[in-house]
């Protein structure tokens, strides 16, 4: 199914968006590798659904306003680009930081959403103080970091000399507006935790087993943190399963908003 890519402006800010398919919308967020390497997920995706994937503030070749300052900025604009589309029973999909995301929207509203599906997402503190529940991957040479982020760290190799300037100062853009938005607190908002209460919505919480980033444990406490949630992993996958097992996640994905996939592994 192929995906195009237009611009459309939300609340006086011109995002990116990839959007195809038919049916059931659903809304796509990303995490921090935007969408590099996203294509064969986003096109599995869009089987089914109608999808709507936009790239964040800072990200991609979306506008970056200089009064975005934190996560909760991008979650408002995307609650109003809901509100824009006419959103009704859509699925709400957030990998990495854009579970982050999804978790920020979904505490404020639901409206809109009918399931959620989380991969891999950042956002909640777990621990305590002198745990350290998601790793510092800046402070790491990439070699080492990939070999975190995914199964097999060859996945995340990439030819520069094959791309064009503007995929390269999407992949330079998507790093900064990451940690910008990231970086202090670390990966998270520590109060989110205590209003997950909120995201009443069945939920499925879908990890790569081989994430050495956010572990797989990590996962399981957000699960159990949300009133209807249940957690799966995604064996041969580390943090961005939308990458390294596209067509499996993609399908996991429609069996659960179809509910199909009521017996995930807890």
């Amino acid at each position: 199914m192929a995906i195009a890519t237009g611009k459309r402006r939300v609340s006086g800010v011109e995002i990116e968006i990839r959007s195809g398919g038919e049916g059931r919308p659903l809304l796509f967020l990303h995490g921090g590798l935007g969408f590099l390497k996203h294509e064969t997920f986003l096109e599995a995706l869009a089987v089914g659904h109608r999808v709507i994937a936009p790239a964040h503030p800072g990200f991609e070749a979306s506008e970056w306003p200089r009064d975005f300052r934190s996560v909760a900025d991008i979650a408002y604009l995307y609650l109003d680009l809901a509100e824009t589309l006419k959103l009704e029973d859509a699925v709400l999909v957030g990998s990495s930081f854009g579970g982050w995301l999804a978790l920020e929207m979904l505490v404020r509203t639901t409206a809109g959403f009918g399931h959620t599906v989380l991969v891999n997402s950042l956002g909640v503190k777990f621990g305590d103080r002198g745990t350290r529940d998601i790793a510092d991957i800046h402070a790491m040479a990439k070699a080492d970091a990939d070999k975190l982020l995914f199964h097999d760290p060859a996945t995340a190799a990439f030819d520069a000399t094959r791309m064009s300037d503007a995929e390269l100062t999407a992949i330079a853009r998507n790093r900064e507006a990451l940690v910008f938005y990231g970086w202090k607190p670390y990966m998270h908002n520590p109060s989110l935790r205590r209003w997950l209460h909120r995201v009443e919505l069945p939920t499925l919480v879908a990890w790569g087993g081989a994430d050495g980033f956010v572990a797989p444990d990590y996962g399981r406490k957000l699960a159990q943190a949300l009133p209807d949630a249940r957690f799966t992993a995604i064996e041969g996958a580390g943090h961005y399963p939308a990458v390294e097992a596209p067509e499996e996640l993609a399908l996991l994905i429609r069996d659960f908003a179809a509910g199909r996939n009521a017996d995930a592994a807890a």
